[in-house]
């Protein structure tokens, strides 16, 4: 449970700033305010995280986020385009799209992934096994007993899947929750793969900043 706050914090922070200033600020002011507030909570909490790197190659595991991370492009935007409008949304100014740009590819993968995949993701695990082994309050357990230092990379159960990528669609818009429950389960799927989030950080700024510039070059701003 303590280390609920690292792992949460700076999730909540972004969420908020977008939530409580959206249309209060100009995008560029926003944007700046994340690049600042959200990177200090990461440093501040990263004494707490679970290590980004395992067992295998770390250089090996990026090109495999690399990959993951363009098929996770296909994925999002062949899920998430039925639910949109072709012509909704409006260009940014070059300088609110690099922020964002900036924002979606080199910060948001680092501190949802390290929610999603290394604290939900491995409380569910460890829940999922308490309870097969019948523990009283396995919830609580997994939470105040259990540490999720002790998952082994790659680790995994259905339950894990599922419920992190439930929670990771969860923050989402509800058109997007389709691509988003397909996304979390492709890098639950490149964490069995590769044990390690350095892959999966990796494959997420990869789809962030490919989705960007394809709706930059393409047009299609209704998808970001």
């Amino acid at each position: 449970m303590d280390l609920l706050i690292p792992y949460a914090a700076p999730y909540f922070a972004y969420v908020a700033l977008c939530s409580v200033l959206h249309n209060k600020l100009p995008e560029e002011i926003l944007y700046t305010m994340k690049l600042v507030i959200v990177p200090g909570l990461l440093i501040w909490a990263w004494k707490w995280y679970v290590p980004l790197t395992g067992p295998e190659n770390k250089w090996i595991s990026c090109l495999w986020g690399i990959v993951f991370g363009i098929i996770g492009l296909v994925v999002w935007c062949g899920l998430y385009a039925p639910f949109t409008n072709p012509g909704d949304g409006e260009p940014w100014s070059d300088l609110g799209f690099g922020l964002k740009l900036l924002t979606a590819g080199f910060v948001v993968p680092v501190f949802e992934e390290l929610l999603m995949r290394g604290f939900v993701f491995r409380v569910a695990l460890q829940w999922d096994l308490l309870r097969r082994q019948k523990t009283p309050k396995a919830f609580f357990a997994a939470l105040d007993e259990a540490s999720i230092f002790d998952v082994a990379p790659g680790q995994w159960t259905v339950y894990a899947i599922v419920i992190s990528s439930i929670i990771f669609a969860a923050g989402h818009v509800v058109g997007e929750w389709p691509a988003a429950i397909a996304y979390g389960v492709l890098m639950a799927l490149l964490w069995i793969l590769r044990k390690d989030l350095i892959s999966c950080i990796v494959a997420h700024g990869v789809t962030n900043i490919g989705l960007a510039l394809y709706v930059y070059y393409f047009g299609h701003w209704e998808l970001w």
